[in-house]
């Protein structure tokens, strides 16, 4: 049962890793859209690329255009921060149990 918890820590930080880079690449995104960026920048064609996928099903199940403010990125940081606390936390709840 230690491997399943050492695996469940390993997973759980690796994902936490995951979601932290990716709140940092959709804060860029949201920062990029304040400014006229040029469009065939390759760091800013990789940050849409990366983002607008996630950000376009937001903005097409929930209206979050309000006043010309775009609230897509807003609502895709807090559903990555729920992630955080509520998926890692668990998962190393449960390693430190198996542990």
């Amino acid at each position: 049962m230690v491997i399943l918890g050492n695996f469940l820590q390993a997973l759980a930080t690796v994902i936490n890793i995951g979601l932290t880079l990716f709140m940092w690449v959709v804060i860029a995104q949201a920062v990029l859209s304040w400014v006229n960026p040029d469009p065939f920048n390759p760091i800013v064609r990789f940050i849409h690329q990366v983002t607008d996928p996630v950000l376009r099903q937001i903005r097409t199940r929930i209206p979050t255009m309000y006043g010309g403010i775009d609230l897509s990125p807003i609502i895709v940081i807090l559903l990555i921060v729920f992630l955080q606390k509520f998926l890692v936390v668990s998962l190393i709840d449960i390693a430190k149990i198996l542990s």
